[in-house]
Order: structure tokens, then sequence, then C-alpha cells
């Protein structure tokens, strides 16, 4: 029988540390996220972080500029954050409409208020193992193995997907675990063999069941980070996912067949519930530490 990896019970555990670590502060933490334009998802994600801040006492700002915002209107909300002392961490909420220089707008965030642990400055304090702001989905997953008692240590771990928001920082988090790593990516070669050496599997390719059997040595642990939304009938019932969008029309599944991940799979974590906890714990972390820095600093 597989082990379900629930992210609830891990991010509870986190936020309840936390609690005490605001109360200490002289002020509330401050977050402030950019959200540019109506996106439904992103609505739902800020929404969610929003409530998460009211709930721990952390000051959650939403900015919205229009759809039509600018790059250079951009910068300038975020120069106007970057100076303000009540706000600790800054999250622009991707994606950004298509006509804004993404890079620009996320690296025009100050690296000691950059919630998201996306600045090149803290990617280099990542790659020398020095304390900063950490890439929130990896560094959820990192507490969520240490919760239930994943070893990583000694492990093979193949990392599916080098994005530089989760597939290049978890790389380089599970080797500050003394894991042995592994990148592969949509040109590896004999991508089904080299994923089938992993004693743990992350599949972060943004393909949806992309992941099945040949992929998965049997009594690994996957974790799921993908989100798919799946529309089709026939597509959701191949997916076990049939009862689900019978009642709702749609259903939401990984990067990993969840059938087949849970067939063959000593542990693994469900889509939805398992890696999206974390990802909103370890925002609110990130923005804790910045507040106790900026005020230990003042």
């Amino acid at each position: 029988m597989s082990q379900i990896l629930h992210g609830l019970a891990v991010q509870t555990e986190i936020l309840l540390h936390l609690k005490p670590r605001i109360q200490k502060l002289s002020r509330p933490p401050g977050l402030a996220v950019v959200l540019v334009g109506h996106d439904p998802a992103s609505e739902i994600y800020v929404r969610s972080k929003v409530k998460t801040c009211a709930e721990l006492g952390i000051l959650g700002e939403t900015v919205r500029p229009p759809e039509t915002a600018t790059t250079e209107e951009l910068l300038a909300i975020v120069e106007g954050l970057n100076r303000r002392q009540d706000i600790d961490a800054i999250m622009v909420q991707m994606p950004l409409p298509g006509h804004v220089d993404t890079r620009r707008v996320l690296e025009a965030v100050a690296a000691d208020k950059d919630a998201d642990g996306f600045h090149p400055t803290n990617v280099g304090y990542l790659v020398a193992g020095r304390p900063a702001p950490r890439a929130c989905t990896p560094a959820g997953i990192i507490e969520l193995l240490k919760y239930y008692g994943i070893p990583m240590a000694g492990q093979h771990a193949v990392v599916l997907g080098r994005s530089d928001i989760v597939g290049k920082p978890m790389a380089l988090m599970l080797l500050h675990e003394n894991a042995t790593v592994t990148i592969c990516h949509s040109r590896t070669r004999n991508l089904p063999e080299v994923c089938c050496q992993a004693d743990l599997l992350v599949a972060a390719i943004g393909r949806t069941a992309f992941v099945t059997e040949e992929f998965i040595k049997p009594g690994a642990t996957v974790i799921d980070v993908g989100i798919n939304r799946v529309t089709d009938a026939a597509e959701a019932a191949r997916l076990g996912r049939a009862e689900e969008f019978a009642s709702k029309g749609k259903t939401v599944v990984g990067d990993v067949h969840p059938l087949d991940m849970a067939r063959v799979a000593r542990a693994y974590t469900p889509v939805p519930g398992g890696v999206g906890p974390l990802t909103i714990a370890m925002l609110m972390t990130n923005t804790v530490e910045l507040a106790e820095r900026h005020l230990c600093s003042a």
C-alpha cells in the first residue's frame, strides 16, 4: 500500500511555528503581491495567499495594475514597494502578460525583499549554501520529505524539468541534502530509463500525466509538482477521475499518471493536495525571515 504524502499537514505545522516568531516582532511582517490583470487562476492563488497572511498576522497587500500595464509601469510599482519600510517581501504573481519583460520585472525586486527567491543574488546564495530566501515550491518539497521521514542523503534523485522556478533550485536543494542528483528535460535521451533509476523522482515538466509506469522505479518516492486541468471526459476516465469529472465537469491532475503512481510508488504526493499547500507555507516563511532580518538590522 503506497503512502500518500499530504501537504496540508506539513503546511499546518510550518504555519504553527511561524506564529510565535511573528508575535515577537515589533510590527507585522509585510507581504506585497503584484497581480497584473484578472487571470482566474492567479486570482485564486493570490486570494489564498492573502487569506493565509491574515490568519498569521502578516500584512498582506495586493497591488493590481491593469492588464495593459507596461514593463516600465510595473518597474515603477516594484521600485515603490522596494522603498516602503512596512513591506518586507514582494511577490510578482506569474504569469505576466506577454508584452511585459518578465525578467526585468522580477529582477527589479530588491534581493532583500525577494519573497520567491528568484533574484540572481539569492540564487547565488542557494548555490553557495548561504542563508537567503529560497524558491517556495522546492523548499516546500524539502520540508515535506523531512516531515514524512523520506530519506534524501545518499539517494539517487531525478528531477524532471529544468525551470528556474522549480527544476534548477530543486536540484540544488537536494544536493545540499546530500542526494545524488540527475536533472532531466525534454531533450534527455532514454528519458524513461533515466527516471526509472530514481529512488526519489520529482516531476515538474508541465505535461498532463506525462510520467507513466515505465518512468517509475518500483518502491520509489514520487513528488508530482504538476497542476494540469483536464476538460475531456474520456481523458479524465483514463486517468481514473471519471467520478470527479462527472460532478464538476473538469478535474486536475499532475505531471504523473495518478493510477500508475499509486500502483508503483512507495510514497507519492497527490494532486491536488500535495505540493500546493507547501508553496504558500514557504512564501510565508520567506516573508517572516525577511521581516526578522529587516527589524534586526533597523
